[in-house]
């Protein structure tokens, strides 16, 4: 018996597809827990018309509560946690209850996100494919679990007291918990064919604070509470070095600036400008509210376009104009069209002979090629990333892809430094008194079963 715990908060839309996925299982010996985490639109009427085990828990406190509430309740030997916006596979069930028959010894298994995420925009394709391309590079023996796509045995599940309900919001309770789970010596493998898709849509906002606040901060003070930092997954050495890396140009391009000054800045502009423009031309093309996206293209081409005008590089513009029409058009006309890898092709010859002529207004002198070498070095430490979205994308996708990774190690730097901080300023507080298992008796409910 597997027992599929599903936390959910105002998910409507989401579960209904992750149940109808869950519905085609060819693996019949399974209950489902769908765990109301104090939802105010109709999710709980989605769990219960597919007939589904409810638990609602009245006021919000969090999907690790939520997940230990519906493990409390769960009769399967084998626990099964899902998120609500997740579909799984017809054979996803059958590859879990296999992998605990064939090894006794094993005390959790997770899985990965699909190459095809669900939703269309840039971001979110982006996200989901990192996201997978994460656990498809990862080591098969597991250094942390994952709630995501994640089965544990209930027994001990139980004793480990389940996820930290410290954690209120969706963060890293399942790495909090896989830490305990690695440090005993229990055995985690990472099953890189039990995939699942994500229907999740991001925002640049809601990414940016997900990665920062709720993942970054608490995983650094996780690493330095435990002493913990396994070169796998998002902080695996690469990684590390990567941040660096992104700093140190980070420096020289402000010296850069601040030596050559409007010499050395406008075409790094324009060739911002190159690379954004994948990221806004792919969503315009499929977005119906096109003016959060028109501001932002407006306003750098046109601060772009001023100061070329204010330091005599107006020859810049043209071949730049050109470039952006050969990508809008690309998105806009040839998704499905035989021709469009001609197209793609001509695109990426105009793109680079518009890169090379940006790179040719460059102030000559030797120190300039400094921040490039460092780019450089990034780009090769992550190229298999790169080609890893070539291959399930195309170039474009993969080279509007640069800046927003750039990003994402930028503010991995930041999320260090703070959650090292905030870990030494909590040190000096009182400790709080250990957390108490979850008691198992039926005495002893936390909110209504239906």
């Amino acid at each position: 018996m597997i027992s599929v715990v599903i936390p959910v908060r105002n998910g409507e839309r989401d579960l209904e597809r992750c149940l109808a996925a869950l519905e085609q299982s060819h693996y019949p010996h399974y209950e489902c827990i769908v765990v109301d985490d104090g939802s105010s639109d109709g999710s709980a009427r989605v769990a219960e018309g597919r007939g589904c085990r409810l638990i609602r828990v009245g006021a919000s406190r969090g999907p690790a509560a939520a997940r230990n509430r519906g493990a409390r309740e769960a009769r399967g030997d084998i626990l099964f946690f899902i998120d609500a916006d997740v579909c799984v596979r017809p054979d996803s069930l059958g590859r879990v209850a296999a992998a605990f028959d064939a090894e006794p010894e094993l005390d959790a298994l997770i899985g990965s996100y699909d190459e095809k995420p669900d939703a269309p925009d840039f971001l979110s394709q982006y996200k989901n494919l990192m996201h997978c391309y994460v656990h498809q590079s990862a080591q098969e023996t597991a250094s942390t679990f994952w709630s995501g796509c994640g089965a544990i045995r209930s027994a001990v599940f139980e004793r480990y007291s389940g996820f930290s309900e410290d954690y209120r919001r969706p963060a890293i309770e399942d790495i909090e918990l896989g830490y305990r789970l690695t440090a005993d010596g229990r055995k985690i493998l990472l099953d890189k064919n039990l995939q699942v898709k994500h229907l999740k849509a991001w925002s640049f906002w809601r990414l940016l604070k997900t990665d920062v606040f709720d993942r970054g901060i608490p995983w650094t003070e996780l690493i330095l509470r435990d002493a913990n930092m396994p070169n796998d997954l998002n902080v695996q050495i690469s990684q590390r070095i990567s941040v660096a890396l992104v700093y140190l140009m980070l420096i020289a391009v402000g010296g850069m600036a601040v030596h050559f000054k409007g010499l050395f800045l406008v075409p790094l502009l324009l060739l911002l400008v190159l690379l954004l423009s994948g990221y806004w031309f792919h969503d315009w093309t499929a977005s119906r509210s096109r003016v959060r996206l028109l501001i932002p293209i407006a306003l750098l081409f046109g601060a772009s376009i001023y100061f070329a005008w204010r330091l005599h590089m107006l020859a810049l513009i043209p071949p730049l104009a050109v470039t952006l029409t050969m990508i809008y058009l690309q998105h806009r006309f040839l998704r499905a069209n035989r021709s469009s890898r001609v197209y793609a092709a001509l695109t990426g010859l105009c793109l680079a002979g518009t890169i090379g002529f940006i790179l040719s207004f460059m102030p000559q002198h030797p120190v300039i090629v400094l921040p490039f070498v460092l780019l450089i070095l990034v780009l090769f430490l992550n190229s298999q990333f790169y080609v890893f979205l070539r291959g399930r994308k195309n170039f474009l996708f993969a080279l509007t892809a640069v800046p927003f990774h750039l990003l994402y190690h930028f503010y991995n730097g930041i999320s260090f430094c703070a959650g090292t901080l905030l870990y030494w300023t909590r040190r000096k507080r009182p400790e709080a008194p250990a957390r108490a298992a979850p008691a198992k008796a039926a005495g002893q409910p936390s909110g209504q079963i239906k």
